[in-house]
């Protein structure tokens, strides 16, 4: 009998293509950490990895209407969205500015 084994990269990539809290959480995460150094580059990460498991940066500028190149630019490290690309960006993963902050925003209510 063969196991296959994935390794950590495929098996975050799923949870954020298949499990909407578990999407909703990483990004919560990175941007509850965006004023810490480095904290920008690394919310700009989070939304590239979602958008990477959820189709990739094609189909991402298809559901936006924003250029795929300027997206690239856009939500790399060291990219500086204008607030418009960034919540275009997160309406078209199907998780939306407003459902990070108020997933975050449960999380602080129940600890």
């Amino acid at each position: 009998m063969t196991i296959r084994t994935r390794s950590h990269e495929e098996s975050v990539l799923e949870m954020l293509r298949d499990d909407e809290a578990f999407a909703l959480e990483y990004l919560s995460v990175a941007l509850e950490e965006i004023d810490e150094a480095g904290g920008e580059d690394a919310f700009l990460v989070a939304i590239r990895r979602v958008a990477e498991a959820r189709g990739g940066m094609l189909s991402l500028s298809q559901n936006t209407g924003l250029n795929r190149a300027n997206l690239y630019r856009s939500i790399a490290v060291g990219g500086d969205p204008k607030l418009s690309t960034l919540l275009k960006v997160l309406q078209a993963l199907g998780v939306g500015l407003s459902k990070v902050v108020a997933h975050r925003t449960e999380q602080d209510v129940r600890a």
